[in-house]
């Protein structure tokens, strides 16, 4: 049934008060069988169900575990399709714009009101994510993508998840990721 959410990941409300979820967790594993829900369902601000977009693949608007989502000032959506290890973005019709892969595999994302992007990967490691990914948090321009800054994962050699997998920032610059490993949330400042 429509309002029945599989294995939901992340909500986001839209600039137009629609309330978006991300669903399907399982879909990031290689084997995930193909009817693996990997897509994002549509409610009204009442939350009545509107329409689900995406399913799964690697294709334009196909997830593989679509684990975050955050709106810039413009009105995209973005969504960390953490299986695919990309960003897609979409217009406000949730039509297919482009794909970033340059913020690696993201489990969360936040933009603030400068679209500053802020993407936390929790999951890269050579051994199962191979690219060269660090886990760490990266910070860039939601605008044209350019990645600016790097916070590795403190955890010097992590055998589980331990950076951040969620993230958000305040109006000083502080940066706070949700670590789901450790349990805690850790507070980055400017030096």
């Amino acid at each position: 049934p429509p309002n029945a959410l599989t294995e939901p990941n992340d909500v986001v409300v839209a600039p137009n008060g629609e309330i978006l979820v991300a669903e399907g967790h399982a879909g990031q594993n290689a084997n995930a069988p193909p009817n693996t829900v990997a897509r994002i369902s549509r409610f009204t601000k009442d939350g009545t169900f509107i329409a689900s977009f995406g399913k799964l693949g690697t294709g334009p608007g196909e997830f593989r575990t679509p684990h975050a989502l955050a709106f810039d000032r413009r009105g995209r959506l973005f969504v960390a399709d953490r299986g695919n290890v990309r960003l897609q973005l979409f217009d406000q019709h949730y039509r297919f714009l482009e794909e970033w892969k340059q913020f690696s595999r993201l489990s969360g994302i936040y933009i603030d009101k400068n679209d500053m992007l802020y993407g936390a990967d929790s999951e890269s490691s050579p051994s199962s994510h191979p690219g060269g990914w660090k886990r760490g948090m990266r910070i860039g321009s939601a605008k044209d993508g350019k990645v600016m800054y790097f916070i590795p994962d403190p955890e010097q050699n992590p055998t589980s998840t331990s950076a951040a997998e969620g993230v958000a920032a305040d109006a000083a610059g502080n940066i706070y990721g949700a670590e789901v490993g450790p349990k805690a949330v850790r507070k980055y400042t400017r030096k």
